[in-house]
């Protein structure tokens, strides 16, 4: 049996074939990705996006693939002084539980995030760093942080001023990609490769890291480091901090449930399940000392991914304590602030 799988935006057309019984599996992609699989075998990933390199040196700084039939083809005052080169690449990934290889499968990978293709810890993102240019992002579009001095005094020769919004590897997501039914109230914040699902609100000290974000409407208003994933109707307060991968948790996977309040200035190093909320200013991190209702004392890690608790602090012993909450007690965002 041949299976043709027609992708377009959200929506996914099969149509079966009983007389055609050949392998390889054929998908036709018109949002600019083409995917095909063998029986039994990884499904490989190929797209056709546009990259900017440095002209002096060849070193390429980024690739955006564009969505629907859009053709890959940007433009920008970088390129028109002379300082880089756009060109049309071809990128393939075979398999995406295997490392990426080059920038360009890389970036290939953090849209499949941010386009909700492919959910946190979907693709393998081992090693990303090290295949990432780190670049001045400017106004007049992306250079090597040695070459801003060379933009603004060539730029000035046409009357124009260049600001850097940063000097990273990873770029601001809606440089890329925009999400569908999402609010993002400081760009800046939220990193190509975030998974912002549909209803999510990131407000202005809100920020989301790669290969992490959301699975339902949130609010977020506090950080969601790499790796974190939280679920629907959950609200991340102000300042609130989740421990990520990369910020001292290892390879724990940290990971909020649905319904779950994070209070500001708030903070987690272990997973919550469903309907939990951490108290204002309670940090439960997985060696931390927690009492349970009947005094018993454990620490975090041994409550981590449990539904149904109240984290708080006691006001007079300092302790943190962990009390048995009514699922009824939080009934999640108000929703008529995530109808994006």
């Amino acid at each position: 049996m041949n299976r043709n799988i027609i992708f377009c935006g959200s929506s996914i057309k099969r149509s079966l074939d009983k007389k055609l019984l050949k392998f390889p599996l054929e998908i036709s992609v018109y949002c600019g990705i083409r995917r095909s699989a063998c029986k039994n075998g990884p499904m490989s990933i190929t797209a056709v996006g546009h990259s900017y390199f440095d002209r002096e040196s060849e070193t390429q700084l980024d690739v955006w693939y564009p969505e629907g039939s859009v053709e890959p083809k940007r433009a920008c005052l970088a390129e028109t002084l002379g300082l880089i080169e756009g060109r049309v690449v071809e990128t393939t990934i075979t398999d995406l539980k295997h490392p990426a290889t080059t920038l360009a499968d890389a970036y290939l990978r953090l849209h499949l995030l941010s386009r909700r293709e492919v959910e946190p810890h979907g693709a393998n993102m081992e090693g990303i760093f090290g295949l990432l240019t780190n670049c001045a992002w400017t106004n007049a579009g992306p250079v090597l942080p040695e070459k801003v001095s060379e933009l603004a005094s060539l730029a000035a020769d046409s009357g124009s001023a260049i600001s850097v919004t940063s000097v990273d590897k990873f770029p601001r997501m809606t440089d890329y990609v925009v999400p569908s039914g999402v609010r993002i109230a400081d760009a800046d914040r939220v990193r190509l490769g975030a998974h912002l699902a549909e209803g999510t609100t990131i407000m202005h000290e809100g920020f989301c890291n790669f290969n992490a974000g959301t699975l339902g409407p949130s609010m977020i208003e506090g950080r969601i480091s790499a790796g974190v994933v939280v679920g629907a109707n959950s609200d991340i307060g102000g300042s609130a901090s989740i421990m990520g991968t990369l910020s001292g948790g290892g390879k724990e996977t940290i990971t909020v449930g649905e319904n779950c309040l994070l209070g500001a200035n708030s903070g987690i190093g272990i997973s919550l399940g469903d309907n939990c909320t951490v108290e204002a200013g309670c940090y439960v991190t997985a060696g931390s000392q927690v009492t349970l209702p009947d005094g018993l004392i454990v620490k975090g890690k041994e409550l981590s991914g449990r539904s149904g608790m109240l984290l708080i602090r006691n006001s007079s012993s300092g302790a943190i304590e962990m009390r048995v909450l009514d699922p009824d007690r939080w009934e999640g965002i108000n929703e008529e602030l995530h109808d994006n």
